[in-house]
């Protein structure tokens, strides 16, 4: 998650979302340190339920909607209405505190930093911010 790097913060409700995924040492290095990871990684770190060869896709996605589709829409509903309440207003809140955060790093120096250092197609030198 690359947030740091571009000296900014998180944003989309992910520094609420990212430690109850995947636990907070996780996302602490998700978020802090700013490094890719692997679809093996994002599913061991409960990101993904699984992984699937490319070619398979479209078939598996298929297959899903399908045993949703024949499963009574109003206990779906009800089942993701509970498992998503107590976490709406949070998550609300958690996404206007990141905006006015982000917002408020975009025009700081680190973040000049890292967007002058992509377009000229350099390493960012934060050292100076």
């Amino acid at each position: 998650m690359p947030f740091v790097n571009l000296g900014l913060c998180p944003e989309a409700a992910s520094s609420i979302l990212a430690p109850q995924l995947m636990g907070y040492q996780r996302a602490a290095a998700a978020l802090l340190l700013g490094e890719p990871f692997m679809a093996e990684a994002a599913l061991e770190m409960g990101l993904i339920s699984r992984i699937v060869p490319p070619g398979e896709v479209n078939a598996l996605v298929q297959q899903q909607a399908r045993k949703l589709a024949s499963k009574p829409l109003s206990s779906l509903i009800a089942t993701k209405r509970l498992m998503k309440q107590g976490q709406a207003e949070a998550i609300a809140q958690r996404i206007a505190e990141e905006g006015a955060v982000f917002g408020r790093m975009l025009s700081e120096p680190a973040a000049r930093e890292a967007f002058g250092a992509f377009v000229e197609k350099r390493k960012p030198d934060f050292s100076g911010v």
